[in-house]
């Protein structure tokens, strides 16, 4: 699911070239903290985020390690000790690390990822920063008010006179269209078209269809002033963002605990697409956008 599966091949061949590397944490360089982030611009913001939250409340200095891969390759390197922490999706650690069918509920979901990563790797888990990126089910800002639309049941009783717009893997997959067509019993005007996941959001807002399948956190979504219909009966798994880091690091360091904690519940959803926005639409400097959020939010 997400940019995640698109790279698996690539951060697959990545992973076993890290896993040959020499370097090491405890180390490398002048941090006493090594913090890695995924391929990806919210990644690179999260990172940021965390890497400023333990400079500026703790004595410790931190290493960033930007764009190290996708998520074979950041839990190698972790598990290796190469990393220190990183930004993580609980539905992805749970079903491509851990390898475990999909479950529905964020706090089970988290809980028993938290308890495998521990046993099995003796990586924390720590909680969840607020938000979760998952698949989103969009509309146009205007019909959400028009309809007084918010969630994905209230949808079902007007996407007969709508048209769809997805990707391949989101009307192939069972996961994807199909088992959210037969939950919320989804039906549109014509079959929904396939549609290359770079244009979707230009075809929603020229009305060349009605909704369209993205990333709950697309900067885009805020920036053209489009609304994420509410998954109100729970169809898509949590992917909630939540910091994994290295238990040996965390008794080394307990400063750091407090430090990562107080990030926990501080960026919703809405504030992450903004947070987006500002780097990838408003092509805004990334710690300069991490250090004004750090600054709204009294950290």
């Amino acid at each position: 699911m997400k940019r995640f599966w698109i790279l698996c091949i690539v951060t697959c061949v990545m992973a076993v070239g890290i896993a040959s590397c020499n370097f090491n944490a405890s180390t490398s360089g002048a941090g006493d903290i090594v913090i890695a982030s995924k391929d990806f611009t919210e990644q690179d913001i999260l990172g940021e985020l965390l890497a400023q939250q333990i400079e500026e409340t703790t004595d410790l200095t931190v290493t960033r390690r930007p764009r190290l891969g996708g998520s074979f390759v950041c839990h190698n390197a972790i598990i290796a000790g190469q990393i220190d922490a990183y930004i993580e999706y609980t539905g992805t650690a749970f079903t491509a690390i851990l390898k475990q069918q999909a479950v529905n509920d964020p706090k089970v979901v988290h809980e028993q990822l938290k308890q495998a990563y521990a046993k099995q790797f003796n990586l924390e888990v720590m909680p969840s920063l607020g938000f979760e990126n998952t698949f989103a089910m969009i509309i146009r800002g205007e019909d959400a008010r028009r309809y007084n639309i918010q969630t994905l049941s209230e949808a079902a009783k007007y996407t007969p006179q709508w048209r769809g717009g997805f990707g391949y893997e989101f009307l192939e997959r069972e996961d994807g269209f199909p088992g959210l067509a037969k939950t919320y019993g989804l039906r549109f005007a014509i079959s929904p078209q396939i549609m290359d996941l770079g244009l979707i959001y230009r075809a929603l807002i020229q009305k060349k269809v009605d909704m369209v399948a993205g990333n709950s956190t697309d900067g885009q979504i805020s920036r053209l002033g489009l609304v994420v219909l509410k998954d109100n009966q729970q169809y898509f798994p949590p992917y909630e963002a939540a910091p994994i880091v290295r238990k040996e690091t965390l008794n080394k360091y307990p400063q750091l605990r407090t430090a990562i904690n107080q990030l926990s519940g501080k960026i919703t959803s809405d504030e992450m697409r903004e947070l987006n926005n500002l780097v990838e639409g408003e092509l805004q400097d990334i710690k300069t956008v991490v250090r004004e959020f750090r600054k709204s939010q009294g950290l």
